[in-house]
């Protein structure tokens, strides 16, 4: 969508929506090559001066096309369906109203002529485009969901009835329950529901009265439905089906898999079913196939630490692991790093537990305990493969990490994860599973600490920090370090002071005051300092201390620096550094 930019300035100018002085500020920041801005619309939404539904009326004034606010009508769903929900997504497109022989639609880039001519083609009707904003087009899109989950309630008291009472004692009960219509439908239903809510994981849960239904969406584990407790036993049955897990089997903890299309995307769910005192508990963790094709500053990654990973890449021998809680991105991090490495001139193996996303060119390989083929003897196979990287999904007990020092001591670059709290008490775990320190200190050269944060969506309010404020914020981090870092990377003017820093919150806490998730990180660079500290058996406090003198950033300290770009909050960070 094409604006000439001195019409856009001209008419904030004359529109008064801005002080001068912002105005000019504005310019200077678009004019200045060393910045990112490309439009003085881009900028005032960025800094919060303006919203973005406010750039988008002016846009949308200056086009002569009427703006609509989407966010606010309840749309009927045979208007609201006649634009599947992942093309509305993908292409941020709401129909929204159906005359005689024209449909009205909301887009947020009404030159996008490859949608309106497909619209077009799919309803027959003529397409009158609207110009809207991104936020009102999220929030229209939850009517999909709404309207999906009232469609589930449906199928759910139509079709619980007529489950009756299962046999559990009997496989071919289980086999044809688990077969019926009303099961698939069911469970076909919850799984495109979780899909559609963005969830990670999908939780079902027996009780004594009932079946509980929770999603994880953004690392909050939150109530999504609630089934009669009869449909319990179908649905494990119909996941076991899916699973090829056995169905009989109700005593022992089983794990599986299987894969799913939805509207041209494939989606595998990893599951895991344990018995509980009512039945059996099912998690299961969505893993959205070709889930890659991120970049290390999409994960979060910036500055010297960025330069750092980068550094230790090029390396031809080594370690570099990524280390934190289950669920902290751990994995995204090491698929990231390995699609860096992923040219024709570099052999990459993998072991993993489980393979949560398919590479090309990667020779990705499972491990399977229960005939004997675990990370270890996986990992002695490898390097006879002629590998140039090696991947270990996971570090678990001291003959693997023994087997991945050696990989690194005899030619390769080996990736992998370790449980730990933080980056500087990877040393001493792996000290204390049997790794001698100085074969540590010619093999490790970067630890990478995480977590994930919710990231703040559009609808946000800019604050700034009181003086109260800033003593709290400094009990967590240094903050001279981290306003430094924030000059440097000039995401501050180079003047600014903690009081001068911007902060952002969420206009209202709703269900759209958080989108998606992204990691802070701490990147331990192993230099002298620290080698001499593995040497000398220097504890995880005292690596911590002189990573930090060395200028390393702490998972605090950079949830702080994001708070200040805007990407999160602080009460997120806090959040998740309290944990």
């Amino acid at each position: 969508m094409f604006i000439d930019e001195d019409k856009l300035r001209e008419f904030i100018a004359d529109s008064g929506i801005v002080s001068e002085q912002e105005l000019q500020s504005a310019i200077k920041a678009v004019e200045d090559d060393s910045k990112d801005y490309v439009s003085v619309g881009g900028y005032l939404v960025t800094e919060g001066i303006i919203s973005e539904d406010e750039l988008k009326r002016v846009q949308a004034y200056i086009l002569g096309i009427p703006y609509i606010d989407v966010s606010e009508i309840k749309i009927p769903f045979e208007t609201l369906s006649l634009i599947p929900e992942p093309i509305a997504r993908k292409n941020n497109i709401i129909a929204f109203k159906k005359n005689e022989d024209s449909l009205e639609v909301a887009m947020i880039n009404t030159d996008d002529l490859s949608s309106i001519d497909f619209i077009k083609k799919k309803t027959g009707l003529k397409i009158i485009p609207r110009l809207t904003s991104i936020n009102s087009i999220k929030k229209a899109i939850v009517q999909y969901q709404k309207t999906l989950k009232a469609d589930f309630g449906d199928i759910i008291k139509k079709e619980s009835d007529s489950l009756g009472d299962v046999n559990e004692s009997s496989v071919d009960e289980l086999q044809k329950m688990a077969s019926d219509l009303p099961v698939v439908k069911i469970v076909d239903t919850l799984l495109k529901h979780a899909i559609l809510q963005g969830a990670s994981d999908i939780h079902i849960e027996s009780t004594e009265k009932k079946v509980i239904v929770r999603y994880r969406v953004d690392g909050i584990l939150h109530d999504a439905m609630t089934l009669p407790k009869n449909s319990g036993p179908a649905i494990i049955a119909r996941i076991k089906v899916l699973s090829n897990l056995k169905l009989d089997e109700k005593r022992l903890p089983q794990d599986g898999r299987f894969k799913i299309e939805l509207e041209n995307e494939k989606v595998s769910f990893r599951v895991s079913i344990i018995p509980t005192y009512y039945n059996e508990k099912i998690v299961m963790r969505i893993l959205r196939e070709g889930g890659g094709g991120y970049t290390l500053e999409t994960l979060g990654f910036h500055g010297e630490g960025l330069e750092k990973i980068h550094d230790a890449l090029k390396n031809k021998t080594g370690m570099v692991l990524t280390t934190g809680p289950t669920g902290s991105g751990k994995s995204t991090t090491l698929y990231t790093l390995m699609d860096l490495l992923n040219t024709p001139d570099v052999n990459i193996s993998t072991i993993e537990d489980p393979i949560e996303y398919q590479m090309d060119r990667i020779n990705q390989t499972q491990v399977k305990p229960n005939i004997g083929f675990t990370f270890a003897s996986g990992l002695r196979s490898l390097v006879r493969q002629d590998p140039d990287v090696i991947m270990v999904g996971e570090i678990r007990d001291g003959e693997t990490a023994g087997l991945g020092v050696n990989a690194a001591l005899t030619g390769h670059l080996v990736l992998s994860t370790l449980h730990t709290n933080s980056a500087a008490g990877t040393i001493p775990r792996l000290v204390d599973m049997g790794v001698q320190p100085f074969l540590l200190t010619s093999t490790l050269k970067v630890v990478i600490g995480q977590r994930l944060v919710r990231k703040i969506s559009n609808n946000k309010e800019k604050y700034f920090l009181k003086k109260s404020g800033i003593d709290q914020l400094a009990k967590i981090g240094d903050l001279d370090k981290v306003l430094r870092v924030l000059k440097d990377e000039k995401v501050v003017p180079e003047k600014a002071q903690w009081k001068d820093v911007p902060f952002y919150r969420p206009k209202k806490l709703t269900e759209d005051s958080y989108d998606g998730r992204i990691g802070i990180h701490e990147i331990l660079n192993v230099n002298d300092s620290i080698r001499n500290l593995i040497i000398e058996g220097g504890t995880t406090e005292s690596i911590h201390e002189q990573a930090k003198k060395d200028g390393m950033l702490t998972m605090a300290e950079d949830g702080i620096y994001k708070a200040a770009a805007g990407v999160t909050t602080i009460e997120e960070v806090l959040r998740v550094v309290s944990e």
